[in-house]
């Protein structure tokens, strides 16, 4: 990994779910789980259709909440705190990845397509409490999610991220793709690669692969 290729970068911008924990850590099927009933009870719809409604709007919407919204004029607040009613303690505190990121020189936030009460919840539960300069949740971004640009713009001008200087961390492949093509450094953590022109380096370790940007920057 050239860990020169990161020299530059004071910005670091980090996804929540399956990025900051890892997915063997099961937390979004719980929500996942949440969404379906919540779909059922909002639309009136059985089990089978809800599900399907789920997943279809994730993939053409980029978020199920952002279908909801706008094929149904679902309330984003309720569904948001209905959906994140879930049990935390399946998380564990990760030193190591709370170690790698205090030693990132600059600025760092989490933007995230949850909210920003559920990911302080995450952050806490994995030991990464006040490791951030910000939490961005989809709340910030008017509800419009990644991998849509108009989020990446609004979370941005936000939190004051300069994309040429910045790096996002990302486990779904489509959230780099806006990133990339404004000039940041695009990492996708995910337990197998995924190959295309937006992804820049990939990693299912990230305490170590942000370990071995520390261990360059110090030789």
């Amino acid at each position: 990994m050239p860990a020169s290729a990161f020299s530059h970068v004071c910005h670091w911008v980090f996804d929540l779910d399956h990025t900051l924990y890892p997915p063997s850590a099961r937390l979004f099927d719980q929500i996942e789980v949440r969404m379906t009933a919540y779909v059922m009870r909002a639309l009136d719809i059985g089990r089978d259709e809800a599900d399907h409604l789920r997943d279809h709007y994730w993939r053409s919407h980029g978020t199920t909440l952002a279908g909801l919204m706008q094929v149904h004029g679902v309330d984003p607040t309720p569904y948001l705190e209905d959906v994140h009613d879930i049990d935390f303690s399946v998380l564990t505190p990760d030193p190591a990845l709370r170690a790698a990121i205090a030693d990132l020189p600059g600025h760092k936030i989490v933007f995230t397509n949850g909210s920003a009460p559920y990911a302080e919840k995450v952050l806490a539960a994995r030991g990464l409490s006040g490791l951030f300069d910000g939490i961005f949740g989809v709340e910030h971004a008017d509800y419009h999610p990644k991998p849509a640009a108009r989020a990446f713009a609004t979370i941005f001008g936000l939190a004051g991220v300069d994309p040429i200087r910045a790096a996002m961390f990302e486990d779904d492949p489509r959230n780099l793709a806006v990133p990339h093509a404004l000039g940041m450094r695009t990492v996708h953590v995910a337990p197998q690669p995924e190959h295309a022109p937006h992804i820049q380096h990939h990693t299912n370790d990230l305490p170590r692969f942000l370990r071995s940007l520390r261990a360059a920057r110090h030789r």
